[in-house]
Formats: structure tokens, C-alpha cells, sequence
């Protein structure tokens, strides 16, 4: 009678929560919506109306104008970052179903390859078009009112084509506010948005970096214009150096704009390789940058970008919360293609999906460089343990190797502590791919780390779920020499200990590029497989596991909380510094201003930070969860009863794979119309495969009656 009653009491919650998820997305959505329309209004001669006379109208409640451009302009994106937290809580909880192929999937796949910037998916292409569109229409608003009324600067005597081209050059600073209004969404970690669209992380990073070259690109031209004009009236002297009461500082605009460029010139390609250190630290100038901007933009304008800085903030602190206290390192296994896995302790209750990465730090290497790793393990089948696996090239990674392979040599029967700060997991909100019909992973070198958690996520899952969907998978594995194969030793077990009734749903394809050698079984690498040594070290009780992120719930909370003690100080500190402007000669200077902001900002994201920090604190000595020393990775020697099922696998040597009859024959192999391609690895071999899902990928076709193939590509990155 008990479990009759949970079964139906299953059945009536279900449609319930089904029914708040489609509210809260259509709510997300109506929020959104209304933020975007508010940015194009803005320009019109139609909204400043408006809005001037809301402000007036403000000016006379307790939270002043500052209270209506807050509700406005930034709450709406801290509300959409509430509501969301609550919808990845509760869609976390549903079951998973099969994807379908409405027509809006298809936009995901690539629709430009090879390009400067990477391969890019129709809704890429088509959410950037839409934000260029956005861009013209505000200057062009702009400057069409600019122009109708031509009032030069009283200082300076400018000719038309002078004042034109100095609105210009003002009009591109609204285009950089653009920008930066964006800019640190796609960079949140723990209260991040981007999982609401299924993004993993490292994809987001891009879209970090896109909108900042362009932000920096606009900056400058607006910068120049002004320095350009000051020049021509020989008034440059006099001009860039002020630091005005009211209106526009143009001192701090000018050290804004050293400092953003300092910033991108720091983080290219060729310096970040090369010089991280140098990278990281003038990446922590974005505090001075954002500062010196709303001194000089004004507490108006600065509002249009505060929540993106809001949640960065609070994303920062509560990273910082959760990397204290350390963990350390259980044990590690080096590999023969000098590469080891490195073996943590986790709270039994701390759940990711597959594909998730954490950020590493280790004190003793360097104290300030966080690196971020896949996670190969899956939660559903390591309690206690979390792993990573780390490619070890350069230095970072060189000096962690040659302090495991010391602890090894010394001939201890464990190593010394070795203590790590940990952060994350960071993952997507579901296991997207298990609603497919089949899988077809492609990876080269050490690009295989995030499809080694899918693959023990894969097994681990009821034979009953996993055959609902998946009916096939295969494993394309590229490398360049036989002992990197050594890397699948964690799924060994899965890929060989399948059972014939199974139906062999797991096949593998290795190439090795660079190696010629006859014809050879994947019995032959058992032996490479095995040849893995183990490092165990010393625990130090004091120390707790991997903890985690507090839960969506939490950040929800966390949110709408800051929100509203940033608004209340906002109010008070406002009433009892600032005056009651009657006349023009009476009006307070813009930085105080400006510095009530930013210390009602600094109190409010400091107390929801304490109250989280004492509730975490709180919650892991009632726990009271830490490493023991009987915590350890499992390290068996691999069994080789695998059967006739190793036949069903394939090793070729001396050659690299031709993925586009691979992608071509699968199809027919597994059966499945509805097919998801994940690639990670070099540029070339993502391009390769998606240059395929281009051609092939079209959509269903509505008038047969078995539509054709369709390929999903999704793209995984193992660097950022």
C-alpha cells in the first residue's frame, strides 16, 4: 500500500512540475523580452520623454531615481538569473526523454566552418546578425538627433564637420556600453547563465572574448575621436585632464581606456600561452576598469551594465568560499605518455553530469594559477572519489608531473600531503546526450577526457534506461603514439567487459598517426593498458573533501537577497549624504554619487557572501565529512575475459582516419535516425566533422515516411 500510494503520488507531481517549468521558462522569456525591447527603446526621442518625467516622479520616493533605474535596467537580468537557478533545480529532477527534432534544432548545428573565429552554428550566425542590427539601429538613432541640433561644446569653437565627428566618436561609447552590458555573463562559473541554453563552459568563454575585442574596439574609437578634436584646437593639455564636477570625466574615461587595453592586449593568444602569469594578473584590472567606467559614464549609464557585474561579483566571492578549505590529493597514476590522473575525495552527495570541469590550484606550485580540467569519473559510480587526468607539457603541468614521479621514486609507502583548492564541478544542467539515438564520439590525444565520463556514466546507467535510447555507440580515438592509448585505461573495463546480450552497444576505433606496426588485436594492448603506476599520499585529517557549489536554490536566494540590500543601502546612504537638489548651483558632484553606488554595491554582495560562508561553514562541521585514509581509487588489474566482443573493435596504424565515410557508414551500423556527434579535439579534426553535419544535417523531411539521418555536432573544448 506505501509504495501504491509514492507511485501515484510520483504520477500527480510530475505534470505539476512539468507545468512550473513551462511557467517559469515563458516567464524567463517575458522578462528578457521586455530587457531587449527597453534597450532599443532607449535611443528614441519617445523613451527619454518618458523616462525624464519616471525620474522626476522618482525623485521624491525614498530610493530616488537610483531605485527606478535599478528596477528597470538591471533587475529585470538578476530576475531572469533567479528564476533560472529555480528551473535548472527543478528540470534537474526530470526524467530524461528523447530529443526531438523540432525545426529550431537544426540552427545549432555548423553553418560556418572555417572562419577566424572558430566554427559557428546558425544561431550563432543569426543571434550576432541580430546584435549588429541592435548596433546600427542605436547609432544611427543617435546621431540623427545629434545632427538636428548641432550644439558644439562652449570651450571649444568647432567647425560642422568637427562637431559631427566628435558625436560620432561619442555615439561609439554607447556601442562599447553595449558590449560590456554582456560581457560577464559568459564568464560566471557558479551562478552561470549559459547552462539554461545548454552551453558547456568552455564554449561560453568565447563569447566572453568576442564581446570584449568589440567592446575594446568601440572604446577606442571613441576615445580617439575626442583626443583627435582636443588635438586639432590645440586644447588637448587642457581637456583630458579634467576631472569635472557634474557630467562626464574625462580623466577617468582616459584610464578606463589604458586599462581595457591593457587588458586585451594582455589576454591574446600569443601572450596568455605564453606568459600566464602576466595574463592573470592584469586580468584582475577589470575592479580599476570598472570603476574609473562609471566615473566616467555616471551612475545612469553604469546601471545599463550593473548586473552583469552584480553576479560576477557575487560569483567571485562565493568561488572563493568554496575553494576554502583545500582538499588534497588521495592518490595519482602516472601514464606512459607522460600524463597522470589525479584522484580526489568528494562528499557523497556532491552529483555532476558527465562533461563537467573543475578548477585546480595547487599552493605549492604557484598560489595564484587556476587551471581547469575535465572530470573523467561519474558520480553515479565513484561516492567518494572525483578524477581528473592532466597532459602534462608545460610548466605548471611539468612541475605537478615531476613531484608525483619524485613521491614515486622515493619508495615511500605514500608520498607527502600534497594539498589542492578546488573549484566547481561546472557542468551543463543535463546529460543531453543520453537522448539520443546513438553516439558518435571523435576524439584525438587528450581530448578523450570528457567522453571517459559520458562512457562510465553510459554504464553505469539501468540496462532498461540505457537501451530506451541509445542504441549504439562508437568511440573514434586518434592519437599520435601507441602509448597514448594508455589514456582509456579508465573505461577499460567498460569497453571490455561487455556482455554479448548487450548487443557490443560500445565499439572502438583507434588510429595511431605515427606508428607503423602489423596487424595487432586490442588484446595485444592490454598489457600497455595495465602499465600504470600508482603514487598514494598522505592525508591530512584537518582537511575535508570536495564539497561542491552550494545548491541553485542557494544562488537563487543569494541573488534576489544582495539585490535587495544593495537597493535599501542604496536609499539610505543616498538620503544622508546627498542634498535635496533645488537649483542647478546646488547639485551634488557625480563621483560622490557614484561612490555611494559602489559602497552600497561593496556592502551589500560582502554581507549575502558572510551569511553564505557561516550557513556552508555551518552545514560541513554538522556533516562533518573528511578525507579518510581508507578512501582510494579502485586500481584492479584490467580482466581480459572480454570474449569475442574485442573482435567488434579496430586498431589501424600509420594513418588517420577518414571521418567522413566513418560518419557516413554509421547510420546504417546503428540504426538510429537521430544521431548526436561530440568532438573534441585539434581544430582540424572539428572542422572535418562538421563540415559533415553541414552537408547532411537538413532536417527531417516531412512528407516520407522515415525521415533521413540527422547529426547533431556539438563541440567540446579541453583548453580555454
Amino acid at each position: 500500500m506505501p509504495e501504491s500510494k509514492k507511485r501515484r503520488r510520483k504520477k500527480t507531481d510530475m505534470p505539476m512540475t512539468s507545468i512550473l517549468l513551462t511557467v517559469l521558462k515563458v516567464l524567463m522569456i517575458l522578462i528578457f523580452a521586455s530587457w531587449v525591447c527597453l534597450w532599443l527603446l532607449k535611443p528614441t526621442e519617445l523613451w527619454t520623454k518618458s523616462w525624464h518625467k519616471a525620474e522626476d516622479s522618482a525623485r521624491n520616493t525614498f530610493f530616488g531615481y537610483n531605485g527606478l533605474d535599478f528596477s528597470v535596467y538591471s533587475f529585470p537580468i538578476i530576475a531572469v538569473a533567479i528564476i533560472g537557478f529555480i528551473y535548472m533545480h527543478l528540470r534537474a529532477r526530470e526524467p530524461t526523454r528523447r530529443q526531438k527534432r523540432f525545426p529550431i534544432t537544426t540552427l545549432s548545428n555548423p553553418v560556418i566552418v572555417h572562419s577566424p573565429l572558430g566554427i559557428i552554428s546558425t544561431w550563432e550566425l543569426l543571434i550576432a546578425a541580430l546584435f549588429v542590427l541592435f548596433l546600427l539601429w542605436t547609432i544611427y538613432v543617435h546621431i540623427s538627433k545629434d545632427f538636428k541640433k548641432l550644439t558644439p561644446p562652449k570651450s571649444l569653437k568647432l567647425e560642422v564637420w568637427q562637431i559631427k565627428f566628435m558625436r560620432v566618436g561619442i555615439r561609439f561609447g554607447l556601442l562599447a556600453e553595449a558590449c560590456l552590458a554582456l560581457l560577464l555573463f559568459p564568464i560566471l562559473r557558479g551562478m552561470a547563465l549559459f547552462r539554461l541554453f545548454g552551453l558547456q563552459f568552455e564554449a561560453s568563454v568565447r563569447y566572453h572574448v568576442w564581446f570584449g575585442t568589440a567592446m575594446i574596439f568601440f572604446a577606442t574609437l571613441h576615445g580617439s575621436s575626442s583626443l583627435f578634436i582636443w588635438g586639432v584646437k590645440h586644447r588637448l593639455q587642457d581637456e583630458m585632464w579634467l576631472w569635472q564636477k557634474t557630467g562626464r570625466i574625462y580623466l577617468a574615461g582616459e584610464i578606463a581606456l589604458a586599462t581595457g587595453l591593457v587588458i586585451w592586449i594582455t589576454s591574446l593568444p600569443q601572450i596568455r600561452r605564453k606568459r600566464f602569469e602576466l595574463f592573470y594578473n592584469t586580468h584582475h584590472l577589470y575592479a580599476v576598469f570598472l570603476v574609473f567606467f562609471l566615473f566616467h559614464a555616471g551612475d545612469r549609464h553604469f546601471y545599463m551594465v550593473f548586473s552583469g557585474v552584480f553576479l560576477f561579483a557575487l560569483d567571485k566571492l562565493l568561488r572563493i568560499i568554496q575553494s576554502r578549505p583545500e582538499t588534497c590529493i588521495i592518490s595519482a597514476r602516472i601514464f606512459p605518455c607522460k600524463a597522470v590522473e589525479l584522484i580526489l575525495s568528494k562528499h557523497p552527495r556532491l552529483k555532476y553530469t558527465p562533461t563537467s570541469i573543475i578548477f585546480l590550484k595547487i599552493p605549492s606550485i604557484s598560489k595564484f594559477q587556476w587551471h581547469p580540467f575535465s572530470i573523467i569519473s561519474s558520480s553515479c559510480v565513484d561516492d567518494d572519489t572525483i578524477s581528473i587526468i592532466i597532459r602534462c607539457e608545460g610548466q605548471w603541468t611539468s612541475t605537478l608531473y615531476n613531484t608525483i614521479h619524485a613521491a614515486l621514486d622515493s619508495g615511500a609507502d605514500q608520498g607527502k600531503c600534497l594539498q589542492v583548492a578546488i573549484e566547481g564541478p561546472y557542468g551543463p544542467a543535463s546529460t543531453n546526450f543520453l537522448r539520443y539515438d546513438s553516439l558518435l564520439l571523435v576524439a584525438g590525444g587528450i581530448g578523450i577526457t570528457p567522453f571517459l565520463s559520458i562512457l562510465q556514466e553510459i554504464a553505469s546507467s539501468p540496462k532498461s534506461k540505457r537501451s530506451k535510447f541509445l542504441t549504439q555507440i562508437q568511440l573514434i580515438y586518434v592519437v599520435k603514439k601507441s602509448q597514448d592509448i594508455s589514456l582509456l585505461n579508465p573505461i577499460s573495463s567498460v569497453i571490455l567487459n561487455q556482455k554479448a546480450e548487450q548487443g557490443n552497444s560500445i565499439k572502438l576505433k583507434l588510429f595511431v598517426t605515427q606508428e607503423e606496426r602489423s596487424s595487432t588485436t586490442l588484446r595485444e594492448f592490454l598489457s600497455e593498458l595495465s602499465q600504470v603506476q600508482t603514487v598514494n599520499f598522505k592525508r591530512n585529517y584537518s582537511t575535508h573533501a570536495v564539497f561542491g557549489f552550494e545548491s541553485l536554490v542557494w544562488m537563487a536566494s543569494a541573488a534576489g537577497f544582495s539585490s535587495i540590500i544593495f537597493l535599501i543601502l542604496l536609499g539610505c546612504l543616498s538620503r544622508a549624504f546627498l542634498h535635496h537638489e533645488r537649483k542647478a548651483s546646488e547639485k551634488n558632484p557625480s563621483w560622490v554619487t557614484d561612490l555611494l553606488l559602489i559602497c552600497s554595491f561593496f556592502i551589500a554582495v560582502s554581507c549575502t557572501t558572510l551569511a553564505l560562508a557561516f550557513m556552508r561553514w555551518r552545514r560541513m562541521k554538522k556533516e562533518n565529512f573528511q578525507v579518510s585514509q581508507n578512501q582510494h581509487k579502485s586500481t584492479e588489474a584490467i580482466s581480459i575475459e572480454a570474449g569475442d566482443t574485442l573482435e567488434e573493435h579496430e586498431i589501424h596504424f600509420g594513418k588517420r582516419p577518414n571521418l567522413q565515410d566513418i560518419l557516413a557508414q554509421f547510420p546504417t551500423q546503428s540504426g538510429g535516425s537521430n544521431i548526436g556527434v561530440l568532438v573534441c579535439g585539434p581544430e582540424s579534426m572539428k572542422e572535418s566533422v562538421a563540415s559533415f553535419c553541414k552537408k547532411n544535417s537538413q532536417g527531417p523531411k516531412i512528407e516520407a515516411k522515415r525521415s533521413k539521418p540527422y547529426f547533431s555536432f556539438h563541440s567540446l573544448n579541453f583548453s580555454l
